[in-house]
């Protein structure tokens, strides 16, 4: 019997992941499935596909493939090396150690095929579903989504793949519901708006990655949001009670005495909403007056000589 590469006939790589193989399988067999293609070996090459792909496609029976692919080289004879763990070559019915019907004369891919065909109880052809390829997408919504919810309508342009199986990118306009507490990097999955099945075959799955939106206030990672709340310069020596926004409204907010540039407020459980909330941390910032008119600048000239003070060398900074 003749070696065949299965690998080779799904344009693959021996390396290639389980996805890659499904991939590649799902468009060879839309090119050249025999109700829609119009080439001469059209239905050869999509039961050659077939029989790859049956093997490939499970991570077990893959294994036993490169593991008796391995003693072959194309053009030779081969023998399955003894006590192979990935196939009972005695119960496919091809017989065994001195039985007859051994495998002279037996084409590698029919092998395959009759077991394969054995286990499903199907003919040599039959018309196939195949479910649609699943599509991944990344949005980006705004931070006050996350705390409160949301009903947004996005447009995106997805992958379709004809019945030529080229792939072509169209517009779509759906509707999604954005749970409160999402975080970015999760995934939101919209059931059946994947790519389309074939010959009936169920619809594949839209995930849309989040992400958020650059926000003129907030900065957020994961759960925990920061913003920046300045300072008149008594306020910070002093301590004040000040208003803060926050996303879901303003807070009152009790600024310690002598609060320096930097110093970060926790507001415990303030951040995007979930199970274990995140927290809101209010960064101060200090904001000095200008020194526009006389007055101004007499104020400062007092302010300097009421402080024996150098920020570039004293030890509190």
């Amino acid at each position: 019997m003749k070696f065949k590469d299965y690998y080779e006939i799904l344009g693959v790589k021996r390396d290639a992941s389980q996805d890659e193989i499904r991939s590649a399988y799902r468009k060879l067999a839309r090119k050249y499935h025999p109700d829609v293609s119009k080439e001469a070996d059209a239905e050869a090459r999509f039961k050659e596909m077939g029989e790859a792909y049956k093997v490939l496609k499970d991570p077990e029976s893959r294994a036993s493939y490169d593991r008796l692919g391995a003693n072959w080289q194309n053009g030779q004879d081969f023998q399955p090396p003894p006590g192979d763990g990935g196939f009972d070559f005695r119960s496919a019915g091809f017989g065994g150690n001195g039985g007859g019907g051994g495998f002279e004369g037996m084409d590698f891919g029919d092998f395959f095929e009759q077991m394969f065909a054995q286990q499903a109880g199907r003919g040599p052809r039959r018309t196939m579903q195949m479910p649609g390829e699943d599509i991944h997408a990344k949005i980006q919504i705004d931070l006050e989504d996350a705390y409160r919810g949301a009903q947004r309508s996005i447009s995106l342009r997805l992958p379709e793949t004809d019945e030529h199986g080229r792939t072509l990118h169209r517009e779509r306009t759906l509707s999604v519901t954005i749970p409160k507490g999402i975080r970015a990097g999760q995934n939101l999955r919209l059931a059946g708006q994947g790519g389309a099945g074939f010959n009936g075959g169920k619809a594949g799955d839209l995930y849309l990655e989040i992400a958020f939106k650059p926000h003129a206030h907030y900065r957020i990672d994961g759960r925990d949001v920061y913003a920046d709340l300045p300072l008149a310069p008594w306020e910070a020596a002093l301590g004040a009670t000040v208003a803060a926004d926050t996303p879901e409204g303003k807070v009152e907010l009790t600024i310690p005495p002598n609060s320096v540039a930097g110093r970060k407020l926790r507001l415990k459980g303030k951040g995007i909403p979930g199970k274990e909330a995140g927290d809101l941390y209010v960064v101060l910032g200090i904001a000095l007056p200008p020194a526009d008119s006389e007055a101004s600048r007499q104020a400062y000239q007092a302010f300097r000589e009421a402080f024996d003070f150098n920020p570039r060398t004293d030890s509190s900074r």
